[in-house]
């Protein structure tokens, strides 16, 4: 079977997966997951780039511009019902984090516009958490770094949890246009886990006219690019789907379009909402 090239694989490392502008051949996203174990540490310099630190299980201390945040993190799942706590920071700061106990970590990153942001730690307890959607469409939101949040300057990071048997990110919606109120444009990395593990799900990723058109089978672990385009998800029968998403561009505004030939679920006979 031939791998889409929005497909990344997970490695069985303590680098699960590496999204670089360059790599993704783009301008705004970065992505990586790391698998730190009790005791280790990761060094980094945020450079011209601001970072989202997500705890997505195990704890963490992070030290950073002279400052120690202490306790980052409690789960021992991302299916938990609680959501993460994330770390903000802006371009130019050196970061070390240290696992105090086994710890799965998302590092999220774009470009700094002017990078005049504090270092801001962002606990789980204040993040909104919703449900969209109803029926086989519903899912379930929590918004870690989202608009409402002034903490950023550019990166919009939101975490979902898809039921088993479900669609999410449905009907199929794109923001790859830069056309403000109504459509953003923003590059998307979609951050896959599933339980059980050894499950599986499906995310296309297309265009109105299918220059681009690419159906992804999606492992734990795995990142699905989406550099433009519509890009639904659906998880089979006996498998739940979580995905982090990271998105960036020119502005920092969520605003999609959904697929007209799809919009008729948004009907009050149809599913709910979109996205």
């Amino acid at each position: 079977m031939t791998t889409s090239p929005l497909l990344i694989k997970a490695a069985p490392g303590r680098e699960i997966c590496c999204v670089t502008p360059a790599s993704a051949g783009w301008s705004h996203v970065g992505f990586r997951a790391l698998r730190l174990q009790a005791g280790a540490s990761e060094t980094l310099e945020t450079g011209t780039r601001e970072l989202c630190v997500v705890v997505l299980t195990g704890s963490i201390d992070a030290e950073v511009a002279g400052q120690r945040h202490a306790g980052l993190g409690r789960r021992d799942s991302v299916f938990e019902e609680c959501a993460p706590d994330a770390l903000y920071l802006p371009g130019g700061q050196r970061l070390t984090i240290t696992a105090t106990r086994a710890a799965e970590v998302a590092l999220c990153s774009a470009p700094c516009a002017g990078g005049n942001k504090p270092v801001r730690r962002i606990d789980g307890t204040g993040m909104r958490r919703s449900t969209r959607g109803a029926g086989s469409n519903l899912r379930h939101v929590c918004d870690i770094l989202m608009g409402d949040n002034p903490a950023a300057e550019r990166l919009l990071v939101v975490e979902v949890i898809t039921p088993a048997g479900h669609s999410s990110s449905y009907p199929p919606h794109k923001h790859d246009d830069d056309a403000a109120p109504g459509e953003t444009r923003l590059e998307e990395t979609y951050y896959h886990r599933i339980d059980p593990p050894q499950g599986f799900a499906f995310q296309r990723v297309y265009t109105d006219d299918r220059s681009l058109d690419e159906a992804c089978v999606v492992e734990n672990h795995d990142v699905v690019l989406v550099p433009r385009g519509y890009h639904p998800v659906v998880t089979p029968h006996g498998y739940r789907l979580y995905y982090l998403n990271v998105m960036a561009g020119p502005r920092r505004a969520w605003a999609f379009r959904n697929d007209p030939a799809h919009e008729w679920l948004l009907r009050p006979d149809g599913t709910g909402t979109a996205a």
